[in-house]
């Protein structure tokens, strides 16, 4: 096996560990996120008219279920580009935090608190999610007739 084989199979077995074992945590009421995604559901989402009458203990189940998925989607073959796309929505509502909730993610400026850093941290994954990208077989266009 290549350093490159080797090292796409590591990010996709990091994306899992990650995903899976974050989600899992969210889905049975233990993880030390649940607060933050509480906090921002309350100042975003809740005021979305088809979420706004969804209790925030279950709005963190499903986005845990939501992470456990994306998980699962890098550690199929096949599934990559599927688990790339909702990896991509995942970031956005991940780094929205760094924006809407100030005073859980900043100490100062440039200085994050450890949620802070939790988020930044993001940037490795993105790297990891990019290298599996790149090494994906080009889909060739098909030609119907």
């Amino acid at each position: 096996m290549t350093l490159k084989q080797t090292s796409i199979l590591l990010s996709r077995i990091s994306l899992f560990v990650i995903y899976f074992w974050f989600g899992i945590l969210k889905v049975i009421g233990l993880s030390p996120a649940s607060l933050m995604v509480t906090e921002l559901f309350e100042k975003t989402l809740a005021h979305v008219p088809i979420i706004s009458g969804m209790p925030v203990n279950l709005f963190v189940i499903l986005f845990g279920i939501f992470e456990v998925i994306i998980a699962l989607l890098f550690i199929i073959p096949g599934f990559e580009r599927l688990g790339i796309a909702v990896f991509f929505i995942h970031m956005l509502t991940t780094t929205l935090p760094l924006f809407f909730l100030h005073q859980s993610v900043w100490t100062s400026v440039f200085v994050p608190t450890l949620e802070g850093q939790y988020i930044i941290k993001n940037l490795a994954l993105l790297a990891c999610v990019l290298s599996i990208w790149a090494s994906l077989p080009k889909k060739e266009k098909e030609i119907v007739i």
